[in-house]
């Protein structure tokens, strides 16, 4: 019963069926007992699957459906989205990755008994590898590389440090265990429990809670109540079934979560502790706060307050300014992990699906079912997510080399922590805005590696799930030109230790934050835009970054590295400095040069090899040999001007323009050539001849008869082969594209094929040679193949291109024009006469392409002399 909830678009049903969605459309007008409609649109209506498979099934018409393509289906048609249904099929593959047999007893039985099994078994898988929330080392709130633990709204943990163990919104206790000392939060913040949530021990008024050094009894006994922690086990502690006791001694776990709750350390409605009038004083012992500046031990009685306003905080070592945990995680709401196990209720709508992705994992394994099935949604969604490309994402994680502690603050779907290289012992970190990216992410990291992966839900720079890491590295692709990133709130955050950002420097708080999550000696590669490395606003703080030795690299990449790709981003590369370098230099790359052709992309193996070469060798020397047009380093001093500019095209020296005025010379030999060949290729004069009348056809026409085959290109394919796209036809390129893989078949060209582009409104029709057969045909292309015992490409191609005939065929809307190749016309001719108006129009295609290659190479010599002229490469005479 549950499948009946999976919903499917007819294009589903086109698959499933093996046809195309006309034939769907003729099945619904046709038969009336075709499954009526559950959901959509009345244009775009979604159907049942189970009532659509039986249907199908009972008019013999189910093809059989690849098993990727029918778990797809499930997917994309769940009740409660496509995005529920991958965190739940995720949680299960991991469960199948990890304890296989675990599945295999869950799923024996029924869908019920299923949903009921999965919780437990879901929850002591998640919890070793995408558990609570914490930090490596390092204190809660001050100085992250201060001793001193101080509380942040979530418990900080026992042991050598006090990293912060965040909840998911509740209490926190701070822990006094081993004699460290703990104090609570700033002036008017409580520093144990977060500003949302009532204190938990001496509530004179809005004190904050303050830990016990004695065996307090009697304290958080009831149930749900936020335990306070003491250097001895009291009585009653952590004794009630929702009791969320927070590090309450070396004896006892750091943290208890509710049973549907993943590291989290309570719950949101604690109720307070000791608030009465009468209740007795706690932070008496004089071995635990005994700083009378700190704390005053006066009674706690009717309104007398615990902590004295005018000598709170005055110790420095308690709450230092130095970057490593910004200010706001003090009053910020509490992280939320990641994940979270779901419910049984919760899982029973998706039985179905889980079942099949089991079986899928059966085949291909449960990490490559994972990432088939995240692809497909993000193919099937370009414009929701911005991704950064696996070439990108690898050359990153080189850039910042091995590492066992990994950050990325703006994880996304994962990609820059996927590309990093495995080590023993690995902690990777993520965090992101969007719960559904931060979910996605942890279950792809936790089945791709045997790390450690903590990931949490949450805006980075209001509200950092990881306040007390000191990474080995950290990578980022941040949003860009964010307006609301929290101006206005962080104006005297710790972090901003190289200058506070303008409203309109986004960029520079997230390099900022990267540094302040980094170890001493660690390395951060952020993509950025190319307007960071120039904007005034921005000036002072990358003066002094590069003061200071924490910018190391600015990189341009070509046009078309990641999105948006109509501009070249950048990659900085930093280093938290652990001395001032004496005399610092800064590497800066341009590759441009490597910028694919068309819509192909850059080619990623020189830019990889060129950056990689560059940076190892700057890294060794601390500087860098001029590599002209590509690579130098710069003294920090030649950059300390008015503008800070880091463009790496403002510093290096022009390429050489091989050999100059030779290369000039080849070019220009070239050109000769090619314009006598034009010259040669050049029509004759045309004879004035009466209007033909011939009887006509239309494509439509000949397709229906067998005298051709025609295809539409898709947006898939197994194979991983050049796509000619629209734009290689219409330029006479070769294929530059290329298309997701899927389960959907290519449609391969062959050569003598026909293929038409369908949108534009040009009259363009190109004949497959030699050197293109074998590509994938793109998007908005049609493909006409033609019986060669009945019509000739070189004729066909011909006639199709005429001016008139385009122009009957299309169809205009507000913005574009369409063609609809079915309606073009030709001439019904025999073959012999058609051979002889293919030979002329295959020559005048000749001359076209000389004509092309005449313009590039007229265009390459006019540059490269105005380069010259300007650039002293060349002499004026």
């Amino acid at each position: 019963m549950q499948d009946n909830a999976t919903e499917v678009t007819a294009a589903g049903i086109a698959r499933l069926a093996g046809v195309g969605r006309a034939a769907v459309s003729n099945w619904r007008r046709r038969h009336a007992d075709f499954p009526k409609p559950v959901g959509g649109t009345e244009t775009s209506p979604s159907f049942a699957l189970a009532e659509v498979e039986a249907w199908l099934r009972k008019q013999g018409k189910l093809a059989e459906v690849p098993l990727r393509e029918r778990v797809w289906q499930q997917l994309a048609g769940h009740p409660e989205g496509p995005l529920t249904a991958l965190v739940h099929t995720g949680c299960v593959l991991l469960l199948i990755h990890e304890r296989p047999t675990v599945w295999l007893d869950a799923s024996a039985g029924s869908d019920a008994r299923l949903a009921a099994m999965l919780p437990g078994a879901l929850e002591k898988v998640l919890t070793p590898r995408v558990g609570s929330v914490r930090g490596r080392r390092g204190a809660g709130v001050g100085s992250a590389r201060a001793s001193a633990g101080v509380g942040m709204g979530a418990g900080v943990g026992a042991g050598g440090g006090a990293g912060a163990d965040a909840g998911a919104g509740g209490a926190g206790g701070v822990n006094a265990a081993f004699g460290r000392p703990a104090v609570s939060g700033t002036f008017g913040q409580a520093g144990v429990n977060g500003p949302s949530n009532p204190p938990a021990v001496n509530t004179g008024s809005a004190s904050p809670g303050v830990n016990s050094g004695l065996a307090t009894s009697g304290v958080n006994s009831g149930p749900g109540a936020s335990s306070v922690n003491s250097g001895a086990v009291p009585p009653g502690v952590h004794s009630g079934p929702a009791a969320s006791g927070v590090n309450s001694g070396p004896a006892v776990p750091g943290v208890d979560p509710e049973p549907t709750a993943l590291g989290v350390n309570s719950a949101p409605t604690v109720p307070a502790v000791n608030s009465s009038l009468t209740a007795p004083t706690v932070n008496t012992p004089p071995t635990v706060h005994n700083d009378p500046a700190v704390h005053n031990t006066a009674p706690v009685s009717g309104t007398s307050a615990v902590h004295n306003a005018s000598t709170v905080h005055n110790r420095p070592t308690v709450h230092s300014t130095a970057p490593g945990t910004p200010a706001t995680a003090i009053t910020g709401s509490p992280p939320t992990p990641a994940l979270t196990p779901p419910t049984g209720p919760q899982l029973l709508p998706s039985a179905p699906l889980l079942r099949g992705a089991a079986e899928l994992a059966a085949e291909i394994g449960a990490r490559q079912t994972f990432e088939f099935l995240l692809g497909r949604h993000l193919d099937a969604n370009p414009r929701q997510y911005t991704l950064t490309p696996a070439e990108l994402a690898g050359l990153m994680a080189d850039l910042a080399g091995p590492a066992r502690t990994v950050l990325d603050p703006a994880c996304g779907t994962g990609a820059l922590l996927r590309a990093v290289d495995p080590r023993p012992g690995q902690e990777l970190y993520a965090q992101d805005n969007a719960p559904e990216l931060a979910a996605l992410s942890a279950l792809r990291l936790a089945l791709h590696s045997r790390a450690t992966v903590r990931a949490a839900v949450g805006d980075t720079l209001r509200a950092d799930a990881h306040p007390g890491l000191l990474a080995d590295a950290v990578l980022c692709h941040p949003p860009f030109n964010e307006r609301n990133w929290g101006h206005d709130e962080l104006a005297y955050d710790p972090r901003w230790e190289y200058g506070f950002p303008a409203r309109t420097e986004s960029e520079l708080a997230w390099v900022q934050h990267a540094l302040a999550r980094l170890t001493d000696g660690g390395t951060a590669v952020l993509l950025m835009p190319p307007a960071a490395a120039s904007r005034r606003s921005g000036r002072r703080i990358r003066a002094d970054l590069l003061r200071r030795g924490a910018l190391r690299a600015v990189v341009a990449l070509p046009v078309g590295a990641a999105p948006p790709y109509n501009i070249p981003l950048h990659l900085w590369v930093l280093r938290r400095p652990d001395r001032t370098p004496a005399a610092p230099e800064v590497l800066l790359v341009d590759t441009g040069r490597f910028a694919g052709e068309a819509r192909g992309g850059p080619d990623w193996e020189a830019v990889r090899e060129a950056v990689l070469d560059a940076w190892r060798a700057f890294a060794r020397e601390g500087r860098l040999a001029e590599r002209p047009g590509l690579a130098r380093s710069v003294p920090v001093i030649e950059l300390l001007d008015d503008d800070v500019d880091l463009a790496p095209a403002r510093h290096l020296p022009p390429a050489a323009v091989a050999d100059g005025a030779e290369q000039l010379t080849q070019v220009r030999e070239r050109l000769g050539e090619t314009l006598r060949l034009t010259a040669d290729l050049t029509p004759p004069p045309a004879d004035p001849a009466p209007p033909a009348r011939w009887p006509l056809t239309t494509v439509g026409e000949l397709a229906r008869g067998g005298a051709l085959v025609m295809r539409t290109g898709g947006s898939g394919g197994h194979a991983r082969v050049p796509v000619l796209t629209d734009h290689d036809v219409l330029a006479g390129t070769a294929p530059s594209g290329t298309l997701p893989e899927s389960e959907e078949e290519a449609v391969l060209t062959e050569p003598g094929d026909v293929v038409v582009p369908v949108l534009g409104g040009g009259a363009v029709a190109r004949v497959i040679d030699e050197a293109t057969g074998g590509a994938a045909l793109g998007r908005n292309l049609v493909l006409l193949r033609p019986d060669r015992t009945a019509l000739d490409p070189w004729f066909l191609a011909g006639f199709l291109r005429g001016t008139a005939n385009n122009r009957q065929a299309s169809s205009y809307a507000s913005t574009a024009t369409r063609l609809d190749v079915r309606r073009l016309h030709l001439p019904r001719l025999p073959l012999e006469e058609q051979l002889r108006y293919g030979a002329r129009f295959r020559a005048l295609d000749e001359f076209e392409r000389a004509l092309r290659h005449a313009s590039r190479l007229g265009e390459q010599l006019v540059r490269g002399m105005y380069d010259g002229l300007t650039d002293g490469t060349v002499a004026p005479d």
